[in-house]
């Protein structure tokens, strides 16, 4: 799917894709051209066969009495879904005048030879693994290297632009000339390109490395539960529960567009793909009660992009994670947690005093949805994330449990009366899947090209020592110098690439200082999707300013603004591995505790409007309550008691005057209203005129 307003990899790190309703195709668009009837079969039955392969992984079935080796498994999964994004995405943007509809000629020939290639690999898996051919290989096995790296870049370029793709070329090149630099830090092992080839294309540690075995045993599945939920009625469901819980308080509007997008994340982890999804309906409802266009557009960027960090169902780089890091998911869940309610949070209070200082009420209640008719209606959905949750924590295989609860799904929504699921939605789904696993698996085979060129040479750690180094040591410098570079690398790349190649340079250098590695790892991905709602690219402000015709720049400025709480967080549970649950219960409790203080009052302080007291705050006490709010996500107890102590002086002084200007409303209220005797006189008057 591609808009006017974000760049090819804009919607890359989905979990789910944006189903085609909500933004409307085009009848001219270049890639629903080439989706004639023949090659939505052919998308339709690579999407069920590489479900069949990843599914026979999982469940250790074993069909046919073959037990499949990884190296196999992960070529006939290349091979089921990246000739996908070759069908799906064209050679070039604009399309030829005499180009026809279907797939060309020439796409034809890349996928047949991708296909044959992966097959030649997945054939000789045994002999990979056994012979060692990712450095000794037959000339057949070296020439079909070239090809299946070439390849597997151009897929690339096609799912994630030129700027990845490029990226991942000069780093796969990187070990040809890495031992003839002059600079002392990039100096690395060098390989011939023969042998360089043939470990991109055969080794464990570049193609076939940490991402694309993650993505084949853990991604697949909870990418087709996304998919699965969303067309089976579930952000309907979503959004209608949202309104009959917040529509009727002051911004109500722009509260059920944040309660949308947070559960849109769970579904989707791309801040750009739940913008189109539920801003067309959420945008609209926010104008028409009070926002301005700018902030309306601002809030649903702002939900959204938190939809990579919001669990039980996070971001692809979140799913990088469980492979770079070696821990379940079930403690990525956990240790996200804390951090995602604060940011929410951070916007609710925001929310709430934007419509506070603007008088802005909500929907009467007359006027909205019943929760208990809407929990009544979506209870398949609520009972599907909570079978998710419970069973993700209670089973031995994290990575069956995602195909157990879509089979629920599915069942269900096959004997629902109310929700039409036949054949024909069932073949859209199917079609929307294959789309969007072709596209983040192409991306992650892409990107392992970046990690085998870094592992290869022996660099990565080279330039994670050179960092410490550099800093002298300092933790807080390192955070600062790790934020810029994740903020950049996010500006140009996907989170997942940013976060791949991050977590090989940086992650590394704030480890040895100390950052505890979840906590670390989180902190790349944070500062990787803020790139999302700053200029000069901020994606999901852009497109989110395209439904509400606001000024792009303006509405970047103001989701700025209203995600302060991300750019503040990572910072505070890098320095307190607490607020991600990596300390003692007590510990946890204390942080969290502390941390929702803090953002309740940074929050006040950037908006200017004290919920607690509900009145405006003027300068004089914003500042001091931002400090105070920023000192309590420190975990030294002296900087957090007396961050708690500024904000409760703060909020104590604000009571104060709010007070005394209240009483003095009031008796100026009371000064004003007539006495007893001039009403009779003036009743009496009235009475008088009326009669006359």
């Amino acid at each position: 799917m591609r808009t006017t307003l974000t760049r090819a990899d804009a919607l890359a790190d989905t979990t789910a894709t944006t189903p085609a309703s909500a933004v409307g195709a085009a009848e001219n668009d270049p890639v629903n051209a080439r989706l004639t009837a023949p090659w939505r079969i052919v998308i339709v039955s690579l999407t069920l066969l590489g479900l069949l392969i990843t599914m026979n992984q999982v469940f250790f079935w074993n069909l046919f009495d073959l037990a499949v080796l990884t190296n196999s498994f992960l070529y006939l999964l290349s091979v089921c879904f990246l000739p996908i994004v070759l069908i799906v995405q064209p050679l070039r943007k604009t399309p030829h005048a005499w180009a026809k509809p279907g797939v060309p000629w020439y796409d034809v020939v890349l996928l047949l030879i991708f296909i044959g290639s992966g097959l030649y690999f997945a054939a000789n898996g045994v002999n990979i693994a056994e012979y060692g051919w990712a450095f000794v290989s037959p000339v057949t096995a070296t020439v079909l290297s070239y090809v299946f790296w070439l390849l597997v870049l151009e897929v690339l370029r096609r799912a994630a632009g030129w700027i990845v793709a490029g990226l991942a070329l000069a780093v796969s090149l990187y070990p040809v000339i890495a031992g003839e630099l002059p600079i002392a830090f990039l100096q690395g092992i060098t390989y011939d390109i023969n042998t360089l080839a043939t470990v991109h294309v055969m080794g464990a540690e570049s193609i076939l490395g940490l991402p694309l075995q993650t993505a084949g045993t853990i991604l697949v599945g909870f990418l087709l539960f996304g998919v699965v939920l969303q067309h089976t009625g579930g952000a309907d469901f979503f959004h209608d529960l949202s309104t009959a819980l917040f529509g009727r308080y002051r911004g109500g509007s722009a509260k059920v567009a944040v309660a949308s997008s947070a559960t849109m994340g769970m579904m989707s982890g791309s801040a750009v793909s739940n913008v189109l999804t539920t801003g067309p309906m959420t945008i609209p409802a926010m104008i028409k009660s009070g926002f301005s266009k700018k902030t309306a557009g601002a809030v649903e960027a702002t939900a959204s992009s938190g939809g990579s960090i919001t669990p039980p169902i996070m971001g692809t780089a979140a799913f990088l994670m469980v492979s770079f890091v070696g821990v379940p998911y079930t403690q990525i869940i956990i240790a996200a947690a804390i951090p995602a309610f604060l940011y929410f949070l951070g916007i609710f209070i925001q929310i709430d005093g934007y419509a506070a200082l603007r008088g802005l009420r909500g929907t009467p209640k007359s006027l909205l949805p019943r929760a208990s008719a809407a929990v009544i209606a979506g209870w398949p959905y609520l009972a599907a994330l909570a079978m998710l949750t419970v069973m993700l924590f209670t089973t031995g295989s994290e990575a069956q449990v995602p195909f157990w609860v879509v089979g629920l799904l599915i069942l269900i929504a096959i004997i629902k009366p109310s929700l039409r699921f036949g054949p024909k939605e069932i073949g859209e789904m199917l079609l929307d899947l294959g789309k969007t696993l072709g596209q983040i698996i192409g991306i992650i085979a892409g990107v392992g090209l970046i990690l085998g060129g870094l592992s290869a040479t022996g660099v990565a750690l080279s330039l994670s020592r050179d960092l410490v180094a550099l800093v002298g040591e300092n933790v807080v410098l390192i955070l600062i110098a790790g934020a810029l570079a994740c903020f950049v690398l996010g500006m140009g790349l996907t989170i997942s690439a940013a976060y791949v190649f991050l977590a090989i340079v940086m992650v590394p250098a704030l480890t040895t200082l100390g950052v505890d590695p979840i906590a670390a790892h989180l902190f790349v991905i944070y500062w990787a999707s803020v790139s999302y709602i700053t200029p000069p690219v901020g994606l999901a402000a852009f497109a989110a300013a395209g439904i509400s015709k606001a000024s792009p720049m303006g509405t970047c400025v103001e989701a700025m603004r209203l995600g302060a709480v991300k750019y503040i967080v990572p910072f505070g549970f890098a320095l307190n591995p607490a607020l991600v649950a990596q300390a003692p219960a007590g510990e946890i409790a204390v942080a969290a505790l502390a941390s929702i203080v803090a953002v309740t009052a940074l929050a006040c302080g950037f908006s200017g409007w004290l919920i607690v007291v509900d009145t405006r705050l003027s300068w004089l006490f914003r500042i001091p309550l931002v400090v105070g709010g920023f000192m309590m996500f420190l975990p030294q107890p002296t900087v957090t008691i007396s961050g708690l102590v500024i904000v409760a002086l703060v909020v104590s002084l604000a009571w104060v005057v709010a007070r005394r200007s209240r009483a003095t409303t009031s008796t100026e209220a009371a000064h004003d209203e007539p006495t007893t005797t001039e009403k009779n006189t003036l009743e009496s008057a009235e009475n008088d005129t009326n009669r006359i």
